[in-house]
């Protein structure tokens, strides 16, 4: 099985979706392609960079992640190919695998010089459809680009550590109005070494981390819909801390936006105590 995953910024109402799928079967009918997510918020990396982190685990070995986020082609920003963990990411080089790198040293990277072999009226995504197709295929890096060393990190929104502190940011509300934030579990035990620790934001304290979200349930006498509005924080399957509120629903219960007021960009700090 060859599997082509897509990620944009796209949307679903326009017809760019639905054409990209037709180029990559009109280039290789044998692909299979998935969609990881077109609602990212348009040319957000931080965005596109958490959701391709979250996703790619799930796949297995030789699949290929065509991420069409800010493609363009300019004088700072060079299209790439990344083989890393034994997987394929095609994107330009603006940051969006900052949050991979950041975890295993890539196999190898190559700046796509392929582009003087398509006409002059093709697209930025007409040349990362003929990659990703000839990476599906069993091609080699090395046909479609010169080989580089490192990429851009990026350097907006990142989590640090300051003292006895780590100071986050919001950089994802997912379907549930959940916010996740860029501080990592590890960067969290690394930093805590089992200490005491508050969760600040907006002006309110978590204490808690809990494993699951029904650990929020601490009492026999309630049911767990008594509980439902409570906040809480967890790490997420992607290894990031979470805000959340206990059954989200913006209809009827609320979000972590509604009822915390986070919002894309709000500072989360964790405070250790010595």
């Amino acid at each position: 099985m060859s599997i082509i995953t897509l990620t944009t910024d796209y949307g679903l109402k326009d017809h760019f979706v639905g054409a990209l799928k037709g180029k990559i079967l009109s280039e290789f009918q044998e692909a299979t392609i998935i969609d990881i997510s077109h609602e990212i918020d348009p040319f957000n990396i931080a965005k596109t960079s958490y959701v391709i982190g979250a996703a790619f685990s799930s796949f297995p070995k030789g699949t290929v992640h065509l991420i069409g986020v800010d493609v363009e082609l300019n004088s700072e920003n060079q299209h790439i190919a990344m083989q890393w963990n034994d997987q394929y990411f095609i994107c330009a080089d603006n940051g969006i695998l900052s949050i991979l790198i950041q975890k295993i040293v890539p196999q190898k990277i190559v700046a796509i010089n392929i582009h003087d072999r398509f006409p002059s009226d093709a697209t930025d995504l007409d040349v990362f459809v003929k990659v990703a197709c000839h990476l599906a295929k069993g091609g080699l890096l090395n046909v479609i680009g010169k080989e580089i060393n490192s990429i851009k990190e990026t350097t907006e929104l990142q989590a640090v550590v300051q003292e006895n502190q780590i100071k986050g940011y919001v950089i994802y509300i997912d379907h549930f109005g959940n916010a996740v934030t860029n501080i990592s579990k590890k960067m969290f035990l690394e930093t805590g070494k089992s200490r005491p620790y508050e969760i600040q934001f907006k002006t309110k304290i978590i204490k808690t981390i809990l494993a699951k979200y029904s650990d929020i349930v601490v009492s026999e006498k309630y049911s767990i819909k008594d509980y439902e509005g409570e906040k809480l924080a967890i790490f997420n399957e992607a290894g990031f801390l979470e805000i959340a509120i206990f059954r989200s629903n913006p209809e009827t219960v609320g979000t972590a936006n509604t009822l915390l007021g986070l919002n894309y960009r709000d500072t989360i700090l964790i405070e250790f105590k010595n």
